[in-house]
Formats: C-alpha cells, sequence, structure tokens
C-alpha cells in the first residue's frame, strides 16, 4: 500500500490514509512460527508445481498461523493446503 501510494499523484494523501488505516488495525508481525509457516506452504507449493508470488506466501504463512480466514480476489491462494479463503 505504501508503495501504491508513493508512486501516486496524491502521495502525501494517500500516505495519509495508510497511515489511518494501520493506526485502526491490528498489524501482524512475522516471527518464528511465520518462517516455519512460510517454510512448509512454499514447500508444498514447490511440490505441487504451483508457484505463488512471494509476499502472498507470506500472506498465506501469517493466516495459517492465526487461523484467520483471507479475504482475496486472488484465486492462487486456494492453491494454499488448509487456508481458508473468501472471494471478494
Amino acid at each position: 500500500m505504501c508503495y501504491g501510494a508513493k508512486k501516486s499523484g496524491r502521495k502525501q494523501a494517500n500516505l495519509a490514509r495508510v497511515d489511518e488505516l494501520v493506526a485502526n488495525s491490528i498489524v501482524l508481525g512475522c516471527d518464528t512460527e511465520t518462517a516455519r509457516q512460510y517454510g512448509e506452504v512454499k514447500n508444498q507449493l514447490r511440490l505441487k508445481g504451483c508457484p505463488l508470488p512471494e509476499n502472498d506466501v507470506w500472506i498465506a504463512a501469517l493466516a495459517l498461523q492465526h487461523q484467520l480466514v483471507l479475504v482475496t480476489r486472488d484465486a492462487h491462494f486456494q492453491e494454499v493446503e488448509n487456508l481458508q479463503t473468501v472471494s471478494w
């Protein structure tokens, strides 16, 4: 989101919107368990021959770690085993 704000025509306004969103949200950090989940997801996808963009593997790992439902428009998340998704 910060990248999108920085490349936009309204850089400062959009960065302020990102800051507001973050201030009103719970932000999950990556830790050792996230890294373990990442390794498991990445390896499962490798074995299936279904690579995902790197950032999406981290997103899937965090969702799995915290047993969260991932709301997404990206159908490729369906390739991640045990990841609950809702199409948006």
